[in-house]
């Protein structure tokens, strides 16, 4: 008689192929695991938690994270701040932490001390745990969220992180891209729609594209240094300077940080809060309201507008154009950041989904397609928030992935010598918008060596640019004639911050004129140089074929040539470089008839056919 098969609901019915997988949002304030289980994505909980606090305390004998530790506990929180960063990078007096006297991040515990990776790997173990218990069974992969304007060196260190964890990696995904993924594809809806994302310590906004199938991240901007913390921590300097809450200690500003954020969570469901606080012993009478609170929330909020505005502006969209508002974050429940984001677009929200939980449900979603236990026909197209280039001949950008270029994505392009004979071509990596590459991130370099010697312009070099999906950057440079490549994989030690990245723009509009009048002088004075290097070895090399007058013509105009490059006008280099390629017009052809003359001195017909 036949046998029937009863598998548990929600598990695959042959448990030796099934792959488990997860997403996961590691965020700053509070982390969430989730996994597709009987087709929906579902918040795995720890212990009935389904937020897990991103903070982790180093005990002698253990490690506690999230809701294992005990309140009040001097704890490592807000890490993702850090994570691939350097000591320069931050405003160490704002970090409640004690930090390594070094220029790199390192946290003091007791059990040593911590990298930002190492805690992150911490929090990502923990997160893991919580998944192999609830199914009893090893952890395929996950996909992992990142704030959008994560650069390369922040996304590798996120990487690493999960390394540590023994993590397989299916992909790092955009956390508004995977609350796209949660939003649009349920409701199936079509159209233009803007991700707000204010995270506990990161805000990004993303403009999606959806059709047909398909949503593409058409802009983004947003702001690493910027989320709900920061709205707790003008709480916490309100309680401070109008109550005199005294918190000199690191474990009494940690305390100080709860009471905070317990605050601007009652403001999120009530217009006033009186009320005795218990702090150090002492009673503190308190009278808040919200409309004041909203006044020093303010200028936070227009930061976050701002940054909507750019990305609106990079899209080419108004506000009219804009079919919906996603709101993700645990801070978008609050009446105040609501209002504002209505008022701006003069539309309703759409924050039908747990904001807290959105991003999660996504990257889970995302995890089950990429681990082959669900089909799925969508494409996720993320941008590049800057271009990228190589340097050129005088202090020019070349640049090979313009920024808002769809990723993944590989674009090649060849270049060739400068010189008579060089062997070597240095590939400098850079970032950015300007022309000039000194006002450009510089990403990386390496050098392309055994090059042929050939003359100037003769061998070819093809380098490659290819952003992957979690856009990490590889740059290649192939020889064409001996086939030799180099590569580098641009990791660089730390990241980029957002204030930079706006910079970089706004600088880039602000002198697009004054570049371009850079560029159009530079390419002048590159290609007088190199004519005049040329013509100078022609006249060592075959002076016998120029008769004094033509000598005398050429030279003259080089030194006319050489004197308006040092004036630098544009025209009048452009002008001297004819005058001189039409002096020299007579004795590039005698060059050429003698060479020509001498290739084929003494030899017969048969010999030349060959």
């Amino acid at each position: 008689m036949a046998l029937l098969q009863i598998s548990e609901p929600g598990k695959s019915t042959d448990p030796h192929n099934r792959k488990l997988s997860i997403g996961i949002d590691l965020g700053t304030t509070n982390s969430l695991v989730a996994s597709v289980i009987s087709g929906e994505a579902k918040i795995l909980e720890d212990n009935n938690c389904r937020l897990i606090p991103s903070r982790v305390l180093y005990e002698q004998s253990q490690i506690l994270v999230g809701n294992d530790i005990p309140n009040h506990a001097l704890t490592i929180s807000s890490v993702k701040r850090l994570i691939g960063k350097k000591k320069d990078d931050i405003d160490a007096d704002n970090i409640a932490l004690e930090l390594a006297d070094s220029n790199e991040i390192f946290i003091q515990t007791p059990q040593g001390y911590k990298s930002p990776i190492q805690v992150s790997s911490d929090i990502l173990k923990k997160l893991k745990k919580i998944a192999s218990d609830y199914f009893g069974d090893e952890i395929y992969g996950a996909v992992i969220t990142v704030p959008a304007y994560f650069n390369e060196g922040q996304r590798q260190a996120t990487k690493e992180a999960a390394k540590l964890a023994e993590i397989n990696v299916l992909r790092l995904i955009n956390e508004p891209t995977a609350a796209a993924y949660a939003y649009g594809l349920d409701s199936k809806k079509e159209g233009v729609f803007v991700v707000y994302d204010l995270g506990g310590g990161t805000f990004d906004v993303s403009v999606l594209q959806f059709n047909e199938g398909v949503f593409e991240v058409i802009a983004t901007n947003g702001n690493s240094s910027l989320g709900g913390d920061d709205f707790d921590q003008i709480i916490k300097n309100y309680l401070i300077n109008k109550y005199k809450f005294n918190s000199q200690s690191l474990k009494d500003q940690a305390k100080l940080n709860l009471i905070a954020k317990d605050i601007k969570e009652k403001l999120s469901s009530q217009d006033t809060i009186n009320e005795t606080i218990r702090f150090n012993n002492l009673d503190y009478q308190i009278d808040i309201s919200l409309s004041e609170i909203e006044k020093l929330f303010a200028p936070l909020l227009d930061k976050t507008i701002q940054c909507v505005k750019n990305a609106l502006n990079d899209a080419n969209l108004s506000t009219d154009e804009i079919d919906g508002i996603i709101m993700v974050g645990g801070s978008t429940r609050m009446p105040t950041i609501q209002n504002h984001i209505k008022k701006f677009f003069n539309q309703n929200l759409l924050n039908d989904l747990n904001p807290d939980e959105v991003v999660a449900i996504g990257a889970a979603r995302q995890a089950s397609v990429l681990s082959g236990q669900a089909n799925d026909d969508t494409l996720l197209l993320d941008v590049t928030p800057l271009s990228l280039g190589i340097e050129t001949m005088g202090d020019l950008v070349e640049r090979i992935i313009p920024r808002n270029s769809t990723i993944p994505i590989a674009k090649a392009q060849e270049f060739t010598t400068y010189k008579d004979g060089q062997t070597m071509m240095k590939i400098h990596v850079v970032q950015g918008e300007r022309e000039k590459v000194s006002e450009n991130r510089s990403l990386g370099e390496f050098i392309v060596k055994d090059i042929p010697p050939m003359p100037a312009g003769a061998a070819k070099i093809k380098v490659t640019f290819q952003v992957d999906a979690d856009s990490l950057l590889t740059v290649s440079a192939e020889e064409k004639t001996t086939g030799i490549k180099t590569s580098i994989e641009i990791k660089p030690s730390y990241g980029i911050e957002e204030s930079e990245i706006r910079k970089m723009l706004e600088d880039s509009f602000t002198n697009a004129v004054n570049d371009k009048k850079f560029r159009s002088l530079a390419e002048v004075i590159v290609d007088a140089n190199q004519i005049l290097e040329l013509t100078e070895k022609a006249i060592q090399d075959d002076k016998q074929l120029l008769l004094e007058s033509e000598k005398s013509t050429i030279e003259r105009c080089m030194n006319n040539l050489k004197s308006e490059i040092t004036k630098k006008n544009t025209s009048k280099i452009k002008l001297a470089t004819d005058e001189l390629n039409n002096a020299s017009m007579s004795f590039a052809q005698k060059r050429m008839d003698n060479s020509i003359y001498s290739s084929l001195t003494g030899k017969n017909i048969n010999e030349i056919n060959k």
